[in-house]
């Protein structure tokens, strides 16, 4: 894997806290496939899935309304192959998070997927 993943969540991370939308969608591919179980929770979505950069802009737009003060501390960054995973506390939900994400050539994301404690 050519993603250097400490400095991608470090970025990340930076960019959900500035609730900077194109900062954050700068690290996925054109087709990204994004699945979370929240999706099934807010959008009614049985595949738990939203596919495309448009629907994940739309989606993550919905949570910048639902929690205004939402904010991410990273706690932990572990590496796989062509990916990783991020563990971090979501303040606004008040829960630990493990995102994983899988990683195109491009070193784009080209899909990710959340993961709720609790």
């Amino acid at each position: 894997m050519t993603t250097d993943l400490h400095a991608f969540a470090a970025e990340w991370v930076a960019a959900w806290n500035a609730h900077d939308l194109d900062r954050i969608l700068s690290h996925y591919a054109a087709d990204v496939v994004f699945e979370s179980p929240v999706i099934r929770q807010r959008l009614g979505e049985a595949s738990g899935q939203v596919r495309g950069l448009e629907e994940l802009r739309a989606y993550w737009s919905g949570a910048f309304r639902a929690y205004p003060d939402l904010r991410f501390e990273l706690l932990d960054v572990l590496a796989g192959v062509d990916g990783g995973a991020i563990r971090y506390f979501s303040h606004a939900r008040g829960c630990e998070v493990v995102e994983v994400f899988r990683f195109a050539a491009n070193g784009l994301v080209e899909s990710a997927s959340a993961h709720y404690a609790g």
